[in-house]
């Protein structure tokens, strides 16, 4: 049985990409959780798998990750890129973070097997700052938010192939995020079927890091 908070009214759902528990939550975080469905072109989305791909098949899917927040995933950090992938993350930089922000310079590949899932968590304000912006590559899959303190409040993205997420502000440090497993995988009352994801995200600094100061290591 999927989630029980699947069965709850679709309210303000609009965009279709986003449902949430309440219009509070919903309008609450209107700018905070946010998914920009076709972000990439095919093109696009081809050219960053085609690049990623080699370095992810000779690393072992895994399934003890260091804080036990992941199953069945591979995973890099990456600095150095093709033209045209530097040309798209460029436009996710653009689109996602302010222009007083500093990225880390390292971006988080991350490679889930179709059975592979991440577990509700918090991104540690050691590693990353305070937005986090996703692109989602060759799967659909459903994310969902849910407050630390409150858990009937929470939001599900549907995330599909080519989409960008941006979590900021309240959605990045109020609420846990999570990847849901195959069997779990609803939106709303529809199957969203799990296939091999790979995310490629980017994140701003943490707070009191300067641009020449790396945070701790993981």
């Amino acid at each position: 049985m999927a989630w029980s908070g699947r069965l709850a009214l679709r309210t303000l759902a609009s965009s279709g990409w986003i449902r949430g528990s309440c219009p509070a939550v919903l309008s609450r975080l209107q700018d905070e959780a946010v998914v920009r469905p076709g972000f990439l072109s095919k093109v696009e989305e081809e050219t960053l798998s085609r690049e990623l791909d080699p370095e992810l098949r000779r690393r072992r899917y895994e399934y003890d990750h260091w804080d036990a927040a992941i199953h069945g995933f591979r995973e890099t950090e990456k600095s150095r890129w093709s033209e045209a992938s530097r040309a798209i993350l460029q436009r996710v930089q653009s689109a996602a973070f302010g222009p007083g922000q500093t990225l880390l310079s390292l971006v988080h590949v991350l490679d889930l097997e179709p059975q592979g899932y991440i577990k509700p968590h918090v991104d540690s304000v050691k590693f990353c700052g305070t937005t986090i912006a996703g692109l989602s590559l060759l799967s659909s899959s459903v994310m969902r938010l849910v407050h630390t303190q409150e858990p009937g409040q929470w939001l599900e993205l549907l995330l599909e192939p080519g989409s960008l997420y941006i979590l900021r502000g309240a959605a990045r440090y109020d609420f846990s995020h999570e990847i849901l497993r195959d069997e779990e995988s609803f939106f709303g009352e529809r199957h969203i079927p799990r296939g091999r994801r790979i995310s490629v995200i980017c994140r701003s600094l943490p707070e009191g890091t300067g641009p020449g100061q790396p945070p701790p290591a993981c």
